[in-house]
């Protein structure tokens, strides 16, 4: 049976600003416990399932690694970190200031960009704005949100400045790539000091969350649990607790360990971390 206590997430740093369906705020501290522990600091920490960054941001402002490479295959999503590193004063600037009313979130939303600075705003607005952080198809507007603040409730222009700005100052310790994860880990298998952090849509063991919250939610989990098995470097990789994914990581011999955390509604749940076997003491299931 696992120690560990939840993690209380209003004590790690907030750095992305996205607000996004299953991110990994709460995994911060096992992050750096996992990359610490490490005989040698790695020289490129790979998230090759990107989404809102936290877990790459964390590795890149507190120097967790050689270098950070971010690989995101949403189009949208991937809009947001370019101009973050490459133009985050526009960025800053638009966000603060927007003039937030209904109408005019519903009329820059339903515009079609005519360029990758207004699909990078239009991401983050619809992130803000959106039920959930949700920004697949079909998610609707906030409608009481905070004590009744509707569509305001998580809108901060303040801080979302702040945070692009300072992600945009470590821009020299972070690659960010538009790609498939499946055709990008390949290239760094063979190299011992790369350090994976793997954290698919979870759709395995038949859970569908994934495919609500997600634009690219069909993973072949079979096939990314045999490409990590292959890699020289180290990995971990984050999956739901289901019996289906401890047989992956059985066929593979690799270590498992359920963590604890608390989901969208407050319950404790358990999710999965997953690691080379012969590289790790942590092993709870047989």
């Amino acid at each position: 049976m696992t120690t560990k206590k939840i993690i209380n997430v209003a004590s790690v740093p907030q750095r992305s600003p996205f607000r996004y369906p299953g991110g990994k705020t709460w995994l911060v501290p096992e992050i750096r416990s996992w990359l610490s522990s490490l005989p040698k600091k790695p020289e490129i920490f790979i998230e090759p399932f990107a989404g809102g960054g936290i877990v790459s941001l964390t590795v890149a402002f507190e120097g967790l690694a050689g270098h950070v490479v971010m690989v995101e295959k949403d189009e949208f999503v991937s809009a947001v970190w370019k101009v973050i590193l490459e133009d985050a004063d526009w960025l800053a600037n638009r966000i603060l200031g927007f003039n937030l009313t209904i109408d005019h979130v519903r009329e820059v939303l339903s515009s079609p960009s005519r360029n990758l600075r207004d699909k990078a705003f239009q991401v983050i607005l619809r992130n803000r704005v959106q039920r959930g952080g949700i920004m697949a198809h079909g998610a609707s507007l906030i409608k009481l949100g905070e004590n009744g603040k509707g569509i305001s409730s998580r809108w901060y222009p303040e801080t979302l400045a702040k945070r692009i700005r300072a992600i945009h100052e470590h821009r020299n310790r972070i690659s960010f790539i538009e790609g498939d994860a499946f055709i990008i880990i390949p290239q760094f298998l063979k190299y011992e000091n790369v350090a994976f952090f793997i954290d698919p849509p979870y759709t395995a063991g038949g859970k569908r969350a994934g495919n609500r919250l997600y634009t690219y939610n069909t993973i072949d989990h079979p096939a990314l649990f045999a490409m990590m098995a292959k890699a020289k470097g180290t990995f971990m990789m984050t999956y739901d607790d289901a019996e289906e994914v401890k047989n992956m990581a059985r066929v593979y011999d690799l270590s498992v360990e359920r963590i604890p955390m608390k989901s969208t509604h407050h319950a404790m749940i358990y999710e999965l971390l997953i690691s080379p076997g012969d590289r790790t003491i942590r092993q709870v299931f047989p």
